[in-house]
């Protein structure tokens, strides 16, 4: 008889990473650079998580680009700085030691995106920060994800698409691999060095949401219909301490998305084309650069809540309305709850006209560019309608006109009696005039990304209740926040990379399944 075959055991690498978002991807480089055997396995069928859909901000503080622009500049000031953008009642539930721990390494983050093959291009001002921090990824965020895919392939690290990762396995209280479904199939994988989890956040989780934020919240989405907190799930399993997971940026009001390809992502992310967009972009006139952040602009940012308070009005498909438009997140709560979940902002010629020119924008990055109702209409016709006739408008865009019309009527009826309204809402607005009117919409209800994560220290390993390290388990950008509240443009994405590149380093200190290096 012949004799059974051996049964294979699971596949081996040194380091596991668990979502090909930035941060993950940065994480596989950095053990890779280290020496090690990587392996990243990302749920999606491509790489990119939250990270490829952003603007591509990164913030930080002593970059050879503000040495060049003569810009003097501190990490302790940018922790100071950090401190002023979130409400006092957020900034409280701030780690400060790892936030200014993390701000003093993102420089060294940012030349090393650089010497990745990364362009960027500024610093810009973003007030509160006391000198230009902001530096933009040319031509846009996806730049991060292709040239670290790139990279990762380079060095010859593996990273496998469409792999769910359910359970990470344990072994005498140390991770030591991760089983997934692949393609309905299960698989196993063992990690020497340990498991890094990268997965990003929970802002499309909405029972996860609910359960730590409040159950009014649970019908909102996430600007990342994939930012399901898997990373969250696997790290509380192994009984992690999750912190601040009721914080979250948003809800806020966004027009949904465009359906046509972004102009940023005509651009090669790449390779020599990608480098010389990058010192073209450098030497641009500062008014062509604003004229390319402004589409940007118009195509992530929200409508701005001065447009309520100057008297525009949300309507339903039904052409009612639904809520004091002028009250959040009473506001966003209630679109989630419309029909499709979407509202339609109405401006009569007044409120189109107001809205054309500073200081009255539709929209905003601060100290970058401003969006007006004319940039809508130029760069988002998707989402804007204009007709001189109110039912008629109402009718291109499926809205009842006929209730449409008596809403109007009856918005305008309590703006000259300067009386509450049935939503509580005083309306002590200017009544909707003549047209044209402008209909901007769709939007949406969306949490753009959310401030819970795992506890981990200055090594990016992963902390249980009792502050105790959990062995041979790493959590690095959303997944691994620990505590911080990390509030304005581009701190997100430089912590993404930086806590990647120093989780990678990390974990190769540590010999294979805990013992000397």
């Amino acid at each position: 008889m012949t004799a059974p075959r051996p049964q294979r055991g699971p596949e081996t690498y040194d380091v596991i990473v668990v979502g090909a978002g930035g941060s993950g991807l940065a994480a596989g480089i950095s053990a890779a650079q280290h020496g090690a055997r990587v392996l990243v396995l990302e749920k999606q069928p491509q790489p990119g998580g939250t990270t490829g859909i952003a603007v591509g901000s990164l913030t930080a503080a002593g970059t050879s680009l503000q040495r060049a622009a003569n810009i003097d500049d501190d990490p302790a000031w940018h922790a100071e700085d950090a401190g002023q953008f979130a409400p006092a009642a957020i900034e409280a539930r701030n780690n400060p030691g790892l936030r200014r721990f993390f701000l003093g390494e993102a420089g060294t983050t940012f030349e090393w995106a650089r010497a990745l093959g990364l362009s960027f291009v500024g610093p810009s001002p973003e007030p509160p920060n006391r000198v230009a921090r902001m530096h933009n990824v040319v031509p846009g965020a996806k730049a991060y994800i292709a040239t670290m895919q790139m990279e990762l392939a380079r060095l010859g690290g593996r990273l496998l698409c469409g792999a769910d990762v359910q359970r990470l396995v344990r072994q005498d209280q140390r991770v030591v691999g991760v089983e997934a479904a692949v393609d309905g199939a299960a698989h196993a994988w063992r990690a020497t060095r340990g498991v890094i989890l990268a997965a990003g956040d929970y802002a499309n989780q909405g029972a996860m949401i609910a359960a730590h934020k409040g159950p009014q919240y649970e019908a909102i989405e996430g600007i990342n219909p994939f930012a399901c907190g898997d990373g969250h799930r696997l790290a509380e399993a192994m009984g992690a301490e999750l912190r601040n997971m009721d914080v979250t940026y948003g809800p806020e009001l966004r027009f949904v998305a465009s359906s046509r390809r972004p102009f940023q992502q005509w651009l090669p992310t790449r390779g020599p084309s990608a480098r010389l967009i990058g010192a073209v972009a450098r030497r641009l006139p500062a008014w062509i650069m604003r004229r390319f952040i402004k589409r940007l602009l118009v195509t992530w940012q929200h409508p701005e809540t001065a447009l309520f308070d100057d008297g525009a009005i949300l309507l339903n498909q039904q052409g009612e309305r639904f809520v004091d438009e002028t009250q959040w997140p009473a506001r966003e709560i209630s679109v989630a709850a419309q029909t499709d979940k979407v509202a339609y902002i109405l401006l009569d010629k007044r409120l189109t006209d107001r809205y054309s020119a500073w200081p009255h924008f539709v929209s905003t990055a601060p100290d970058i560019a401003y969006a007006y109702t004319q940039d809508y209409r130029r760069l988002r016709p998707d989402v804007t309608a204009q007709d001189g006739d109110l039912s008629r408008l109402l009718a291109r865009r499926g809205l009842d006109r006929h209730q449409g019309m008596a809403t109007v009527q009856r918005f305008n009826d309590h703006a000259r009696e300067d009386r509450v309204d049935e939503f509580g809402r005083r309306v002590d607005c200017e009544p909707l005039g003549d047209g044209p009117w402008m209909l901007l919409g769709p939007v949406k209800a969306y949490f753009t990304t959310t401030e819970g994560g795992a506890m981990v220290n200055d090594r990016l390993q992963v902390l249980d209740a009792e502050g105790s390290v959990i062995p041979g388990l790493y959590a690095v950008g959303q997944n691994g926040l620990g505590g911080m509240i990390l509030w304005g443009h581009g701190l997100h994405i430089a912590w993404a990379l930086t806590s990647g590149r120093l989780a990678g380093a990390a974990i190769m200190e540590t010999g294979a399944f805990g013992g000397p290096a």
